[in-house]
């Protein structure tokens, strides 16, 4: 399936009318596509067992030592857990990086459409159900809050909010950082529930601490966005590379097969930390391309998630 977005170009910024198209265009894709594979005893995208209390049982491996019935264990002497029994309303929040590294694409569309298009993914899919879906934006001149809210109106104003947004200027430097983003998902985030992190991660703070605290109270999700052109170099002689965040320019000569060497060797060093700071967290890891169907690696990855959750090991007695 060809992405809405790339049927019309980028997502518009300012034209109100083409950007309602988009989002209508986008929510059918959305539901049509997921919606299916959703359904059943799960929550959201990233299926949670709740938060309410329910019944104890014996300690099996592969549950979460979280859950561990610590007066259940001292009673009876055999490991217990405590079952949850899933939520009535889901809360689910989606951290947005729309700082100027996302402004970039050179294949179906940019980083900034598969991002928001997670966004969507996220809110029709879990606002259906009376479920309440809120948002905290990084933008370039600050970050901000949109409140979760139910219904379907309330996602599509802030999608809308989201689309209309302007393009970051490179002249300035970003006032704040995904760490700083996560801190206030996290203070604002207070009954659990879902967080979803959309971002390229290519912040050089630390935002593994935030990241870490949030995946203690919360069920988190990290997507991370990739360009093919952030992976490899192609061979197509002296190129200006712009940093879209600060405006700093290098002249990088590709038609040298050291100089692509080096860059992608720098480029998969730094997915690969980037992937181990995330599982590290306790976060599920989920990268979207803007060079592929972003709808298929999302349904792929929850029924990756559905199976081996049904799959866990069960000792012989």
């Amino acid at each position: 399936m060809t992405p809405p977005e790339a049927a019309s170009g980028p997502l518009p910024g300012g034209d109100a009318p083409r950007a309602e198209a988009t989002l209508r265009r986008l929510e059918l894709d959305v539901l049509r596509r997921l919606d299916g594979l959703l359904q059943g005893d799960h929550l959201g995208l990233v299926p949670a067992p709740g938060t309410e209390s329910g019944d104890g049982r014996e300690y099996r491996v592969g549950d979460d030592v979280r859950r561990m019935d610590w007066n259940l264990t001292a009673r009876t002497t055999i490991a217990h857990v405590r079952d949850t029994i899933a939520d009535r309303e889901l809360e689910s929040w989606v951290v947005v990086d729309r700082s100027g590294s996302l402004d970039f694409g050179t294949a179906r569309c940019e980083k900034r459409d598969v991002a928001l298009a997670m966004v969507a993914s996220v809110g029709f899919l879990t606002s259906r159900a009376g479920n309440r879906v809120g948002a905290v934006v990084l933008a370039p001149d600050g970050t901000f809050v949109l409140p979760a809210r139910t219904g379907r109106d309330a996602m599509l104003a802030m999608l809308h909010r989201l689309v209309t947004a302007p393009r970051a200027d490179t002249a300035r430097i970003p006032a704040d950082d995904l760490g700083s983003a996560l801190r206030r998902v996290d203070r604002v985030a207070r009954r659990r529930g879902l967080v979803v992190v959309i971002s390229d991660f290519l912040d050089r703070t630390d935002w593994q601490r935030p990241l870490r605290a949030l995946t203690a109270r919360h069920e988190v999700l990290a997507v991370e966005v990739v360009d093919p052109r952030e992976l490899e170099l192609p061979p197509v002689g002296l190129v200006t590379l712009v940093d879209t965040e600060t405006g700093r320019r290098v002249e990088v000569q590709t038609s040298s097969e050291r100089v692509r060497r080096r860059f992608a060797e720098a480029a998969a060093k730094q997915r690969a930390e980037t992937a181990r700071a995330v599982r590290v967290a306790g976060a599920e890891h989920l990268v979207l391309r803007t060079d592929r169907d972003w709808l298929l690696d999302l349904a792929r990855h929850v029924a990756t998630r559905r199976k081996r959750r049904a799959g866990r090991a069960v000792p012989i007695r």
